[in-house]
């Protein structure tokens, strides 16, 4: 069974999904990928991974959170999710290029397979996503917005 609930955040409403035990999505409502509710969800905004999701993403906006603890369990294939652990390992205020990506998944000189990853990845600022960037260290791929990576990353650097 799903459960799902929504909460703000100030760059705009998020839909978060959680299975018996962990989270498995945290999108923002409306971004590239996300996904529609199922009439097989229960809405609960009680239950335990979303509500600690809730706090814990709370927290992170008002920049008093860095890292989250909040139990995953992210849906995708083996690549995606040793690119969405390469993701979640890097530092808060930190960037890395899509091509260290790969590296760090064990997929040297597979930067673009990397960045179709991350694009699907399916738990936004937890897996911190926003955090990778082009290997100039321009601000590209978010399927946020390009508006709210920006957001974010000047968030980490303020605190």
């Amino acid at each position: 069974m799903l459960y799902y609930d929504y909460t703000r955040s100030p760059h705009g409403r998020m839909l978060l999904v959680a299975d018996d035990r962990a989270l498995t999505r945290v999108s923002f409502v409306g971004q590239k990928y996300a996904p529609r509710v199922s009439k097989d969800w229960v809405q609960d905004g009680a239950h335990a991974p979303i509500a600690r999701a809730k706090r814990e993403l709370a927290e992170y906006f008002a920049g008093r959170r860095r890292r989250f603890s909040v139990r995953l369990a992210p849906r995708g294939t083996p690549f995606q999710r040793r690119v969405w652990k390469a993701i979640a390992g890097v530092a808060f205020g930190r960037t890395i290029a899509y091509a260290e990506l790969a590296r760090r998944a064990g997929r040297p000189g597979s930067a673009r397979a990397a960045g179709a990853a991350t694009g699907r990845n399916p738990i936004g600022i937890i897996v911190p996503c926003h955090r990778i960037v082009g290997s100039d260290g321009a601000l590209t791929g978010y399927a946020g917005g390009l508006a709210k990576k920006r957001a974010l990353l000047a968030l980490e650097a303020r605190a």
